[in-house]
């Protein structure tokens, strides 16, 4: 068994965080179950970077207009492409707080072709597929795509996959320890 790599940058504290990143941190780890959100915790050292950030990605996920529960089918995908265990972890339980059942969480690794997908959540993962192994959305998935969701969503769908991707990118090769949850 490989030994889990150590972080490639500690978790910060109230030094490395400042006070408002620190709150932020102390709230969202406690919404997220969790004593430490190691996530928050490194990012947080950006200071002002990182709550820009938490701005953009709190609009795509909970506050964006996509269903939450299609969002973290998104997001289940990305994690899964991108083997990153923290995102995949995290998005697991806010899933089934979502509605997804068990089910359809475990249904996600084996990708939008598995039997069970509605055609609307097919057409959801086979893009979210296309993007992240191809950075593009061919025609056809496209046309599949957008016969269910209008323009607004179909930009928000984009962002909020290249969003999670971009953090599975960051988690890896930062080497962000996986969090222990307390709930």
């Amino acid at each position: 068994m490989a030994a889990t790599p150590l972080p490639r940058i500690s978790p910060g504290r109230l030094g490395e965080l400042g006070p408002i990143n620190w709150v932020v941190w102390q709230v969202l780890s406690r919404a997220a179950g969790t004593a430490d959100a190691h996530l928050f915790s490194t990012l947080g050292r950006t200071r002002g970077l990182f709550r820009g950030w938490l701005h953009f990605s709190g609009k795509l996920m909970p506050g964006g207009r996509l269903p939450r529960a299609e969002a973290e089918l998104v997001i289940l995908r990305v994690a899964h492409l991108r083997d990153c265990g923290y995102e995949a972890d995290h998005h697991r339980r806010l899933g089934r707080k979502a509605g997804l059942t068990a089910v359809e969480v475990d249904r996600v690794a084996a990708g939008p072709e598995a039997e069970g997908w509605t055609p609307r959540q097919r057409a959801l993962l086979t893009a979210t597929d296309r993007l992240v192994t191809t950075r593009d959305i061919d025609d056809a998935a496209w046309a599949k795509l957008a016969a269910h969701y209008d323009e607004r969503l179909l930009i928000e769908i984009v962002l909020l996959v290249n969003q999670y991707e971009g953090l599975a990118s960051t988690i890896t090769t930062l080497r962000i320890e996986r969090d222990t949850f307390t709930v």
